[in-house]
């Protein structure tokens, strides 16, 4: 029995000795059950003290320090001027000012005129370019030079230099001008394709006339198009402050590397509202290799006219998504004519791309090599085809070649779709450019009908509804008769010398 009882108090005295010898090693390595550890974080926060704020600031501040330090010296003022023969105000019937503020405006600042002589004015504007070359090659916008007959660089030390252009390209608002200069602070150029939403950058240039301004912001979005600045668009937005004079500049990220070329703003005022474009610098360094290289820029040509899927079309073609680019037109013996690309095929890849609008499709085309063989995936009757095409070079100039109006034409309407229509007549032909064709003209729209939302116009030339051909009113209010409210009607429409779709739904 006592033996039984010194063993049991043995026993005992070792669980405790190694209870309290678990504590003091748990003590030691600050170990705690993870209850007691999550209630004492919640307890407890950690918190910052107002020396240990001030150091991480510092440390952000410092980042922002040191990309504006590189990236300033490689961004100059450019000075334009052009000479325009301006007549006097009070010689224009027609001028614009003068209808709005009247004569005694004028006579007030201007005096009373003597005579009516054309009188030579310089136009000045200012604007900013960003180094690329040691030896004097600045990127900049085509707008800031453009039409200019002089141009004029400021490097550091308030040193000028008359600039030499040496190739635009209006299609996307570049341009490439040269100094005679050496040893210039040219910027490191990075990758736009890198840049990601919410990135922290700068933007460098000379708003206002105010030199070398600096401004902080973040990636809002990119590869924004139908922003309506430029044929080809593919913008990087940002919220740091671009102004008029900022044009040209660098958007550059907190390395240093210069992201993008600074071109234009949103703005219902004309200043800054935080919403800023920017050429992602990859296509300004292709575009800017070609115009040092030959001159000019080539681009690949399909010579068809797409437009984008909605929902209306989708639903009216049996379309399972609007992705894609609608086949409007093709242009008889293009290059998409030729390979066997029609009209209403939707094209969903080129060259191994996916093509999810318009603007993408027409963006990759033009970055392909003229010439050269495309592969084009196409959906054409709900089947999947792919067609090689070989590439044309886009033409320098397009004709504007817009319709005239229609006289007022004996209409007869469309009272659900919100359209007047006449079918085409030999006169109407005639004065719309109609010649040999077949269809019923719009003659009116009313506003905020589903025809308006379509995108209709007066002097529109309806060819077919949902794939068949109209010849006539009568044919017409046929056709749109048959589909029953919430559905779809795809007009095949020529407007001017193109055709395109248009989805009307009926209500």
């Amino acid at each position: 029995m006592f033996k039984s009882n010194k063993r049991s108090l043995l026993i005992a005295a070792m669980l405790i000795i190694g209870f309290f010898s678990g504590l003091i090693f748990a003590a030691h390595w600050e170990f705690t059950p993870a209850s007691m550890s999550q209630d004492k974080t919640k307890a407890q926060p950690p918190s910052l003290t107002a020396a240990q704020g001030r150091a991480l600031l510092q440390q952000f501040s410092a980042a922002f320090e040191e990309a504006a330090s590189r990236v300033n010296p490689s961004v100059v003022p450019i000075f334009s001027e052009q000479v325009v023969e301006n007549r006097n105000p009070f010689s224009m019937r027609n001028d614009q000012f003068r209808e709005f503020f009247g004569d005694d405006f004028f006579r007030r600042f201007f005096g009373n005129p003597q005579g009516g002589n054309d009188e030579r004015q310089k136009i000045r504007g200012l604007g900013s370019g960003v180094i690329v070359s040691k030896d004097g090659y600045i990127l900049t916008n085509n707008h800031v030079i453009r039409e200019a007959d002089k141009v004029t660089v400021m490097v550091s030390e308030n040193k000028k230099y008359t600039a030499k252009v040496i190739g635009a390209d209006p299609q996307t608002d570049l341009a490439v001008i040269k100094i005679a200069a050496s040893d210039l602070p040219a910027a490191t150029l990075g990758n736009s394709d890198d840049v990601r939403i919410g990135q922290w950058v700068i933007a460098v240039g000379n708003p206002f006339e105010l030199l070398h301004t600096v401004t902080a912001g973040i990636i809002s979005a990119k590869g924004r198009s139908s922003v309506g600045l430029a044929a080809y668009e593919d913008f990087i937005q940002t919220d740091a402050s671009i102004n008029p004079g900022n044009s040209g500049g660098a958007l550059a990220d907190l390395d240093g590397n210069v992201i993008g070329i600074n071109t234009a703003i949103s703005s219902p005022s004309g200043g800054n509202v935080g919403i800023g474009f920017a050429i992602p610098i990859n296509m300004a360094k292709k575009i800017m290799d070609e115009l040092v290289t030959k001159g000019k820029v080539t681009r690949g040509y399909l010579a068809l006219m797409p437009q984008d899927v909605d929902e209306n079309l989708a639903k009216g073609l049996n379309l399972k998504t609007t992705a894609g680019a609608l086949v409007g037109d093709v242009t008889s013996d293009g290059p998409a004519d030729k390979a066997g690309i029609q009209r209403g095929d939707i094209i969903t890849g080129f060259n191994g791309k996916k093509v999810e609008n318009s603007n993408q499709l027409r963006a990759i085309v033009a970055d392909a090599e003229p010439g050269s063989t495309a592969k084009v995936v196409l959906l054409r009757n709900g089947r999947e085809m792919a067609l090689p095409v070989v590439l044309g070079e886009r033409p320098k100039e397009f004709a504007d070649r817009g319709a005239s109006e229609p006289e007022e034409p004996e209409a007869q309407t469309g009272e659900k779709l919100g359209l007047s229509l006449q079918t085409l007549t030999p006169e109407i032909a005639r004065q719309l450019s109609y010649q040999n064709e077949d269809g019923v003209v719009v003659g009116g729209v009313t506003a905020g009908s589903p025809a308006d939302d379509a995108g209709l116009r007066r002097g529109d030339l309806i060819k077919e509804v949902n794939r068949s051909e109209v010849t006539s009113v009568q044919q017409f209010t046929r056709a749109v008769g048959r589909l029953q409210s919430g559905d779809s009607a795809v007009l095949l429409v020529r407007r001017g010398q193109n055709t395109f779709y248009a989805a009307i739904q009926v209500p």
